[in-house]
């Protein structure tokens, strides 16, 4: 890894640093805060699938903290313990969120089915791109590099940079999808929903981050790549 490239590796990896404490704050206070509707997050969950037709779609329990998801190949919303026992603010905001997916995949959202075309890609891309990469600049003793295993990282790279920048729409969407949920069921309002947005806002500010930390890190590879072609 060049110094350019490790050095805006480190300030990318501490500003996500700082916007996961944020994010784990963010849940932690209003996780102290209850709905007045009592609902858990379990029951916000079944209740959101159910309201958008969704029947074939399981609300089950993993282990984790803020390891919730949805799995479109198993069809289940999975939440941590934190979420699917609690019934408060944040709670009802990440199992809405997750719900929010599960009515994607149910609608055939176009970027949540782009995306999931992408994973077999950026499994493999993500695996070999690091190490491609450093033979490509010459990093691991190769002389001076080869441009042209170089340009296969940069290519294997830019395809796990596209599915950064694609998670975006999908999880502003999701977030989008829960917050109108919430509001319409009036299962928060007034400062429950505000809480509920501003949890979500955080959580989506993780993959902002991680979106910007890959395309500048693609950037610096093409600019090497472009400099030693000359």
């Amino acid at each position: 890894m060049t110094p350019g490239i490790l050095l805006v590796s480190l300030l990318f990896m501490g500003i996500g640093f700082l916007v996961q404490y944020r994010l784990k704050s963010k849940f932690k206070q209003y996780s102290q805060h209850p709905l007045f509707s009592g609902l858990t997050g379990k029951q916000v969950a079944e209740k959101m699938l159910k309201e958008n037709g969704i029947y074939d779609v399981k609300v089950v329990s993993v282990d984790g903290f803020l390891s919730d998801h949805y799995n479109p190949v198993n069809k289940t919303v999975n939440l941590s313990p934190d979420v699917f026992n609690s019934s408060s603010i944040a709670a009802a905001a990440v199992a809405a969120h997750e719900c929010g997916h599960a009515v994607q995949h149910a609608t055939a959202y176009q970027w949540l089915m782009l995306r999931s075309r992408l994973v077999p890609v950026v499994q493999v891309s993500t695996t070999l791109s690091q190490w491609i990469l450093a033979i490509g600049v010459g990093i691991l003793g190769f002389g001076g590099g080869n441009h042209t295993v170089l340009l296969i990282g940069i290519m294997l790279f830019a395809a796990s940079t596209l599915f950064s920048v694609i998670t975006l729409p999908v999880e502003f969407d999701a977030s989008n999808r829960a917050l109108a949920w919430l509001n319409h069921t009036n299962i928060t309002n007034g400062q429950e929903h505000e809480g509920a947005k501003d949890a979500l806002k955080w959580a989506a500010m993780t993959y902002v981050v991680a979106a910007l930390a890959s395309i500048v890190t693609l950037v610096q590879y093409i600019l090497i790549y472009m400099s030693r072609r000359d």
